[in-house]
């Protein structure tokens, strides 16, 4: 077997001779120079090029860091963006209120990326939960007072904002049914249903901890909930 003949140093000197790129645009085989050259020097010989070099390099690996996390957030909130275009445009699809609910029972929750949905409404009559058991599983009716109580959950002095993110034990049983004890985050969007109505809300729930958190912003769900709340008066009406 012929063997392989070894670099020779005239052979390795001429080579990067002819190409430096191939030793300059190596980052191992410059380090590996640069600590050659600081043994060579001795240790009472401080190289104050170096430690520049050294703290640009660490520079700019953060700023690397940064450019990449700018960027994933980016493509994050581009996706953010269009999920809730598809969800916007499927709820102007529904010809009336029982193909609304449908659609919220079946596809909405695909749509956005989530384990369980809800639709609650507060109302006045007593025999609200056989409606919605007619209705659809989506749809919860709750008593006065429900919405605001249970968005404020977890939060410190209650809340008035139009969307609350939290992580959560559990969910609640009234909200998500069978499903409560698998979810660990969820999304509470209030409705205003229009003067005289009672307020409504719909309730997002996932199994990841860290879909919906409160350190997340809420623009996108925020401009969700006004089109959904504007669908559900033209409804209503």
């Amino acid at each position: 077997m012929s063997s392989i003949p070894a670099e020779t140093p005239d052979t390795l000197r001429k080579k990067i001779i002819e190409k430096p790129d191939m030793v300059l645009d190596d980052p191992d085989v410059m380090n590996a120079l640069v600590a050659a050259n600081e043994r060579a020097m001795g240790s009472n010989i401080v190289d104050l090029r170096g430690i520049a070099m050294e703290r640009l390099e660490a520079r700019l690996d953060r700023l690397e860091d940064t450019h990449r996390s700018v960027i994933a957030a980016a493509y994050e909130n581009l996706a953010g963006t269009n999920q809730i275009h598809r969800a916007i445009l499927r709820l102007m699809d529904p010809d009336d209120f029982p193909g609304f609910l449908a659609s919220l029972d079946s596809e909405m929750a695909g749509i956005l990326r989530v384990d369980a949905l809800a639709l609650v409404l507060e109302t006045r009559q007593e025999d609200g939960s056989a409606a919605a058991e007619r209705i659809g599983d989506v749809l919860k009716t709750v008593a006065p007072g429900f919405v605001a109580e249970f968005a404020a959950v977890g939060s410190r002095g209650g809340t008035d904002h139009q969307v609350s993110l939290r992580q959560i034990q559990s969910g609640s049983a009234r909200i998500y049914g069978t499903k409560a004890e698998w979810i660990r985050s969820e999304a509470c969007l209030r409705l205003d249903l229009g003067e005289g109505r009672l307020p409504g809300m719909l309730v997002l729930g996932s199994e990841d901890p860290h879909q919906f958190s409160p350190q997340h912003g809420t623009d996108l769900l925020a401009f969700f909930a006004g089109v959904f709340e504007r669908t559900m008066r033209r409804w209503l009406a």
